[in-house]
């Protein structure tokens, strides 16, 4: 009986987590992210506390959650060419030092009227899985 309710309970807070994380984000309304518009380029650009190698493959991996159409990678040079939406874009990884790079998203004909959805999920998957540190979990 000590465990279900210890269930309940946890189940009732991972819905209250959800719930507050839905209310945080209704500014990034599904309609402005899928609609066609003119993006800034700031937006287009991250700079992460990762280091360079790290970001790619992170970038590699986003563009595969994101089910981006990956058309070709050159890891000696940092960049990923992907398709999302019927348009063509260029994601470029340069190290800023040793413990920091960044990740441009351009779109390849220079014309930034586009989803900014694509950019921004892009990004957010790497603010999730990728900046997050590997800690060891101690023996109890």
């Amino acid at each position: 009986m000590e465990r279900a309710i210890k269930l309940f309970i946890t189940c009732v807070l991972i819905l209250f987590a959800a719930a507050m994380q839905a209310k945080a984000d209704d500014n990034l309304l599904l309609s402005n992210l899928i609609t066609p518009q003119n993006v800034n380029f700031n937006i287009c650009t991250r700079t992460y506390i990762l280091p360079q190698d790290k970001l790619f493959y992170m970038a590699i991996a986003s563009a595969n959650a994101n089910n981006f159409d990956v058309e070709e990678i050159q890891s000696k040079t940092g960049y990923i060419l992907f398709t999302a939406v019927n348009k063509q874009y260029l994601a470029s990884v340069v190290k800023v030092d040793d413990t920091h790079s960044m990740l441009k998203i351009t779109p390849t004909n220079n014309n930034y009227f586009f989803p900014p959805g694509v950019v921004l999920n892009f990004f957010r998957y790497i603010d999730l899985y990728g900046a997050t540190p590997l800690v060891t979990v101690p023996k109890v």
